[in-house]
């Protein structure tokens, strides 16, 4: 399988690493580390040496309770990072809901539209929709993502009912939304949305049941990277889940990101590349010995 993005179609036969550039200063795990542009640049180029394959730039925090950034703010944080990254010799990704950003981003070069809320964004009801920036780009990758609700009430009242299916359901209709528009489905990719308004519980059920996603003929991008649900099944009390240093979340972050490449995804979105390449590569390791056996 290979995923079409603007520039590049990336081959998909083995999993690929997403490392994550935060240019912002408050989000949950690295905010305010990389929110200056030259920090930001610095680390792109930092998670290429680590052996990322792609970046994902995001200029906002989408944590739970999360405020609205302003366009003109975002598209100050992320341009002169987009600018720069897209010299670098490998996809780049954004992380943005907003159709002003999307345009802009494309314009300079960026190849995939990473979106919490698939395209859904109501946004400047007199300005372009996510839906037409990225349909009437020729190429661009996309990734969609499911999310109930929306940052600032999505862990107030989690889902219901069957996740899996409700989140296959609905990545199915934004998915078949985009190709009704003419998007060729080697441009899509999807993304279960792992923590983004479901419970603990709900969120290991979307991994014990991620193959269901695959039946829809998408590559899966997994997104577990240091989330409280890590937290969660790894610390004894409650306290030490709010207050557990990003660090400490590392392990349980690559290890998880294995399970999803296990369970069938082509790409994995994470903070800690270096360890996440390391794990893929004792993967990889094991993968080829068993077919020397056959």
């Amino acid at each position: 399988m290979h995923w079409q993005t603007s520039r590049f179609q990336i081959d998909l036969s083995k999993p690929r690493i997403m490392g994550i550039v935060n240019v912002t200063p408050d989000s949950f795990s690295d905010g305010g580390q990389f929110a200056s542009r030259n920090s930001a640049i610095a680390h792109c180029e930092q998670l290429l040496k680590q052996g990322a394959d792609l970046l994902d730039i995001g200029g906002e925090s989408t944590r739970p309770g999360a405020p609205m950034v302003p366009v003109e703010e975002e598209l100050a944080r992320v341009v002169p990072v987009v600018r720069h990254a897209v010299t670098l010799g490998v996809p780049v990704s954004v992380d943005t809901y907003k159709p002003a950003v999307m345009q802009a981003v494309l314009d300079l070069g960026a190849d995939v539209i990473n979106d919490i809320w698939a395209l859904r964004w109501p946004g400047d009801p007199h300005g372009q929709t996510g839906v037409q920036v990225v349909s009437k780009h020729p190429n661009c990758g996309v990734c969609l993502m499911h999310m109930h609700r929306e940052p600032q009430t999505m862990q107030v009242a989690p889902m219901d009912g069957d996740v899996p299916m409700q989140v296959r359901d609905f990545l199915k209709q934004a998915a078949n939304a985009l190709r009704e528009l003419g998007v060729d489905a080697a441009r899509i990719s999807l993304d279960p949305g792992i923590g983004f308004g479901k419970t603990v519980q709900q969120n290991f059920a979307l991994l014990a049941r991620q193959a269901e996603l695959l039946t829809l003929g998408y590559p899966v991008l997994a997104g577990w990277s240091r989330k409280s649900s890590l937290a969660a099944v790894t610390q004894r009390s409650l306290a030490s889940v709010a207050t557990m240093d990003v660090r400490e979340r590392m392990v349980p972050s690559v290890a998880a990101a294995m399970l999803a490449v296990q369970q069938g995804a082509g790409i994995v979105r994470v903070h800690d590349v270096k360890e996440t390449r390391q794990a893929l590569d004792v993967l990889a390791a094991m993968g080829a010995s068993a077919k020397l056996g056959d």
